[in-house]
């Protein structure tokens, strides 16, 4: 696919109860980007996720869609996967009502939709992998199943760019590796953000990393060092798995 910008944020700024948070943030997302984000707890990480969602504003700054008309952005072109959901698992709520939900047809009964649209939720459950599953209730299946769902519900929009935030936090280690060969076909045709805490798995399938902790650090490869995130500024652990994996940790 031709690669373009997608979202653009310009000198970005923003703190809570006077607190800053993130310091002078410019990143580009280009539409064939696989990245990760990886930083600290309390480094800005889910604040980045939140103003790329729009669902905070800058406190200075601007951020460009470069997808969307007059600037503003419209939900359909980026998809979100938390990371925790929230939910009863004995309300009555079907598998493929659940990916329904992530069009504007929700709210309707399933069999009341459209059939372009049932369609459209039987080939993303294919593509996932839980087509099988369509019929059953949400609340039965197991953490990676449902990550495949919602996953399902993220992308059922088709939108250019699709964010996650810690997908693996509810799955087994067998799950996981299935799941980033599934993003890793996916960003064929579509930019994704990953945010992770597992920077020797996720090293492994993005493409490039973004370091954040106040401020923002953007290395153009997926190859990392423990001394390029000292010299960052984001001390987090850096696990590797060469033929045997290990855990690099600094001198002590």
């Amino acid at each position: 696919m031709n690669v373009e910008p997608l979202v653009e944020l310009i000198n970005i700024n923003y703190g809570y109860n006077g607190q800053p948070v993130l310091e002078n943030i410019n990143f580009t997302v280009n539409s064939d980007d696989f990245i990760g984000v990886i930083g600290p707890n309390g480094g800005g990480k889910t604040t980045l996720v939140k103003l790329i969602l729009g669902l905070l504003e800058p406190q200075s700054g601007n951020i460009r869609y470069h997808f969307a008309t007059n600037n503003s952005i419209s939900v359909p072109y980026i998809g979100y996967l938390p990371q925790t959901l929230h939910f009863d698992q004995h309300f009555p709520i079907s598998v493929q009502e659940v990916i329904l939900s992530g069009l504007s047809v929700r709210g309707h009964l399933f069999f009341q939709v459209p059939i372009k649209y049932k369609k459209l939720v039987q080939n993303i459950a294919e593509v996932t992998g839980i087509s099988h599953l369509l019929k059953k209730p949400f609340g039965e299946l197991s953490g990676g199943q449902r990550q495949r769902v919602l996953l399902s519900r993220a992308i059922i929009s088709q939108p250019k760019l699709l964010i996650l935030d810690e997908p693996n936090t509810y799955v087994d280690n067998k799950f996981e590796g299935e799941l980033y060969e599934l993003l890793r076909n996916l960003n064929k045709d579509l930019a994704i953000i990953i945010v992770s805490h597992d920077v020797g798995v996720i090293t492994q399938y993005v493409k490039t990393i973004a370091c954040v902790n106040f401020h923002l650090h953007y290395h153009k490869s997926n190859i990392i060092t423990n001394e390029q995130l000292l010299s960052y500024n984001c001390p987090i652990q850096l696990i590797s798995h060469g033929h045997i994996p290990h855990t690099v940790l600094e001198k002590h």
